[in-house]
């Protein structure tokens, strides 16, 4: 039969923010990033993001080539240490409903696994924090002498999500039509769709396109939308995008 397992994405999903910009703020306050790159290349971006005029895969993705550049450069014990206060001070920021059902998935007795596009550092805390039995993470890699190489293994995008859940189901031999995930962007369309119990999670414009354009996982999907003190399921027959 195999066994149960919870997916969860972590930012935008558990976390009411993205983890990698909160480290990322955190190496300029330690002075690993150069402030002037935050207000010249980032902030333009956030800034478009924030007046729901441009993408967010684009402010992310130039933090994303900040950040690679500068771990190049930085001891792995610095970033583990920043990556520990970054979940210290803002692994409690998340959403309520997700809160709930990973301690629900554990009251069942359910393997719960964090597949994330932060770094793995980050993504390690945040399993830790919340009693997580897996993980998986963006991986910048550390070479023969001690120091990040600069190579990459990313678990942003959809195939390398994808990947990752088929590695959990043979590692912890669950039956994946009895599994659950929990998304919130394009880059987890994979990880729900391999699942019988997938779950959008606060979704992007992106992620509800895929979904109703998938017959399967429009008929499947649970849409959950989470605003102040208030937690709504939504009928995905009667959604419109306007």
């Amino acid at each position: 039969m195999g066994n149960i397992a919870a997916f969860f994405d972590i930012d935008g999903t558990i976390l009411r923010e993205g983890l990698i910009s909160e480290m990322f703020k955190k190496m300029i306050r330690y002075e690993l990033i150069d402030n002037s790159k935050w207000y010249r290349d980032v902030e333009p971006a956030f800034r478009q993001w924030n007046k729901r005029l441009g993408d967010y895969d684009l402010y992310l993705q130039k933090m994303v080539d900040i950040y690679t550049e500068t771990v190049k450069l930085t001891n792995p014990y610095h970033i583990q240490h920043i990556a520990k206060k970054v979940i210290e001070q803002k692994g409690e920021r998340v959403y309520t409903y997700s809160r709930d059902r990973i301690k629900w998935h554990k009251d069942q007795g359910h393997t719960v696994i964090a597949i994330s596009g932060s770094p793995i550092e980050l993504v390690s805390e945040m399993s830790a924090l919340y009693g997580m039995d897996d993980y998986r993470g963006t991986v910048y890699e550390i070479g023969a002498d001690g120091a990040y190489s600069g190579s990459i293994l990313p678990m942003w995008d959809s195939k390398s999500k994808h990947k990752a859940v088929l590695e959990m189901t043979e590692k912890h031999s669950l039956n994946l039509a009895a599994c659950y995930a929990y998304g919130d962007t394009a880059g987890d369309f994979s990880m729900l769709k391999l699942v019988g119990n997938p779950y959008a999670v606060n979704p992007t414009r992106e992620l509800i396109t895929q979904i109703l354009a998938d017959e399967k996982l429009r008929r499947e999907i649970s849409v959950i939308v989470e605003r102040k003190d208030v937690t709504y399921q939504l009928n995905v027959d009667c959604l419109e995008l306007i």
